[in-house]
């Protein structure tokens, strides 16, 4: 009926990490193998299924921790002294071991009377808040620079666990998105850790404490990295790719204009040697003979192959500014995602100040 399980005996923490790393995300990029499904529909799939997942084993890890002390009392964060005396009155009433003959009683009493004793006292009650049953327990107290630490070393870490996990050309926006996400985390954990008492609105999980919303956010992060690594890889773009087959085709058309312009310039030299009429089997089209009978020779003349040169040229630039343009774009992402990054540390910084 309390929180009975730590950090460490849950599942989000490394054994969660390993959960996603060789259960989950072999599934979710079984779900995107191209051919599968359609493009839309996989997607689809594998965001509802990597929902799923995170929900089931996110409230599996709450059943196992239990109720807080606000649950237990069955009061919420807002509730005054009064309010949780009162409710106090009432469970000890039905759960004294004298007047309750249930054999869970006793224990039961017990949790009651500790969660009454910790959130009567506004002390405890801050820091059970913020840092959790194990912070009662072990008598801890705020401390900033030691809560600067903490957040540097779990950050570090996964940012360096989220670099290793993402390298590879195919990982690129696998690689933004998860740096976005972890920070924004950032950004949420360092406003709710900071905020003197709880920043969110009365109705939003009127139980919770700040130490249980964190907690959330750390252990759904593993599920959100391992679908930007399969949604990234799957909707993965290689520009590189792309160019290189833009620059063959430009080479390809470059020898065709080098073919027409030595046509132009055979055409021109027949011509001029054989009274106007072009030879060659790139000019001629059909039988000689037939050609000799008719009233007109049909022949490919000098301003037709200009005219082609000209057409081909034009669908060649139109090729090579589409493929600027993609690029340019691309850049102009790249500088978008920074700028981002700067804005959310900006934030935070300044965030931090002002509440300090």
């Amino acid at each position: 009926m309390s929180d009975t399980l730590d950090d460490s005996g849950d599942l989000s923490g490394l054994g969660g990490f390993f959960f996603y790393m060789f259960i989950i995300h072999p599934c979710t990029a079984w779900i995107l193998r191209p051919g599968r499904f359609e493009r839309k529909k996989s997607i689809m799939y594998a965001i509802t299924f990597l929902a799923a997942v995170a929900a089931i084993k996110s409230g599996l890890e709450m059943q196992q921790r239990g109720p807080n002390h606000y649950a237990i009392l069955g009061v919420t964060r807002s509730s005054n002294p009064l309010a949780i005396k009162r409710a106090y009155r009432r469970l000890s009433l039905e759960l004294h071991p004298d007047k309750n003959p249930s054999p869970e009683a006793s224990d039961q009493f017990d949790e009651v009377k500790k969660a009454y004793d910790v959130l009567m006292d506004m002390e405890f009650r801050e820091i059970y808040n913020k840092f959790g049953k194990k912070a009662i327990d072990n008598n801890k107290r705020y401390n900033e620079s030691e809560f600067l630490i903490e957040i540097a070393v779990f950050y570090v870490t996964w940012g360096l666990m989220v670099f290793m996990l993402t390298l590879g050309k195919r990982s690129g926006e696998a690689r933004n998105w998860t740096f976005t996400g972890l920070i924004v985390m950032l950004v949420l954990e360092v406003t709710i850790m900071t905020t003197q008492g709880n920043p969110f609105p009365v109705w939003l999980f009127p139980t919770w404490t700040e130490y249980e919303v964190v907690w959330l956010l750390h252990s759904l992060f593993p599920a959100f990295m391992n679908g930007c690594r399969s949604l990234g890889a799957y909707l993965f773009v290689d520009l590189d790719a792309q160019t290189r087959q833009l620059l063959l085709a430009l080479q390809e058309q470059g020898k065709d204009i080098l073919l027409v312009l030595r046509d132009v310039q055979i055409g021109v030299q027949s011509m001029q040697v054989g009274g106007g009429i072009a030879a060659g089997p790139h000019f001629a089209t059909g039988d000689t003979n037939t050609m000799l009978q008719g009233n007109s020779i049909p022949r490919a003349t000098p301003t037709g192959k200009i005219r082609q040169l000209q057409d081909r040229l034009q669908a060649s630039n139109t090729n090579v500014a589409e493929a600027v343009k993609s690029l340019k774009l691309n850049e102009n992402n790249s500088f978008k995602n920074m700028g981002f990054y700067l804005m959310i540390l900006g934030y935070i910084v300044v965030s931090y100040v002002f509440n300090k």
